[in-house]
């Protein structure tokens, strides 16, 4: 950064996604979860430094922070991995309509002969519940909950055996958002694709996820199987908790305090100003992600 500042994003995040699951990815925004799925994809900036593995396939294995920009543009984004972006209307170019946008993804990853497209993109359409009303309008013509939609259709066109969702649901109403989540969860496991779903809507993380991957300033504090987290024992990190206690249908208490800025973090377990459990070790060391969770006191 600027002033020979480092930032680190995201640090030792380490986790396992099978074939037929779903890892919901939550935390307060700032918190890494982006920076995360942009790595996988090579679609980070270029003053942004990785280092470690991230490993795609049981078979053809590739390392997708070690790959190249042509063995990523051509062979994984897409194909291989694909993608809902957390801001659909920025990546949807302005000046070709949702179903050009539809047409041309259909062509480059099916195949499908220029006859076909028209009927394609329209099925590709339906399945992410957009209107077929609304398919010859440009991006600037669409709602936030439109072009979310435009975008889940775009990243499912190819059925890649692994799809990172961005806040699929942002901008969509109840109804909506069940019906993307139900989408997404039969495209998971009825055919043994691999979701990793980023979202602060817990309810639709409940609804979907079969693992639960909590990240704070940078870092994954708990990963628990979803059924332990929403239910019982429930979270054993303090900020895990906290969340869940935030919800409306819960306690509706919010977590006190602000997150940290991520260049200037203590030694100690970054929650720490915000825990009311929190004593002078927790300030001096840093805890581990040990059996699950990050937490002196867990």
């Amino acid at each position: 950064m600027s002033g020979g500042r480092h930032v680190e994003a995201v640090t030792d995040a380490t986790f396992d996604l099978g074939p037929g699951e779903c890892l919901a990815l939550v935390g307060e925004s700032g918190c890494g979860k982006s920076v995360l799925a942009s790595a996988l994809l090579g679609l980070l900036p270029g003053n942004a430094e990785t280092a470690g593995s991230a490993w795609l396939g049981p078979d053809d294995r590739l390392d997708l922070l070690a790959a190249d920009e042509r063995t990523l543009a051509r062979t994984v984004r897409g194909r291989r991995v694909g993608l809902v972006p957390q801001s659909p209307a920025a990546h949807l170019t302005p000046v070709r309509t949702v179903r050009s946008h539809l047409e041309e993804t259909v062509r480059a990853l099916t195949g499908t002969a220029k006859g076909r497209l028209r009927a394609a993109a329209g099925a590709a359409a339906e399945r992410a519940a957009f209107p077929a009303t609304h398919l010859d309008r440009y991006p600037h013509e669409l709602s936030g909950g439109l072009a979310q939609r435009a975008a889940t259709a775009l990243a499912l066109i190819g059925d890649a055996p692994l799809l990172l969702a961005d806040e699929p649901t942002t901008g969509l109403d109840r109804d909506l958002v069940h019906r993307t989540v139900d989408e997404l969860r039969a495209h998971t496991r009825d055919a043994g694709r691999a979701l990793l779903m980023i979202t602060h809507d817990l309810a639709a993380a409940r609804r979907i996820a079969d693992t639960v991957a909590v990240m704070y300033a940078g870092r994954i504090v708990e990963l628990a199987p979803a059924d332990a987290f929403f239910g019982e024992p429930g979270p054993r990190h303090p900020y895990a908790r906290g969340l869940l206690e935030a919800l409306p249908e819960r306690a509706f208490t919010p977590i006190p305090g602000a997150p940290p800025e991520l260049g200037s973090l203590s030694p100690g377990c970054a929650f720490a100003a915000r825990c009311p459990r929190a004593d002078a070790h927790c300030r001096a060391q840093r805890p581990p992600l040990t059996e699950g969770v990050a937490c002196h006191h867990a």
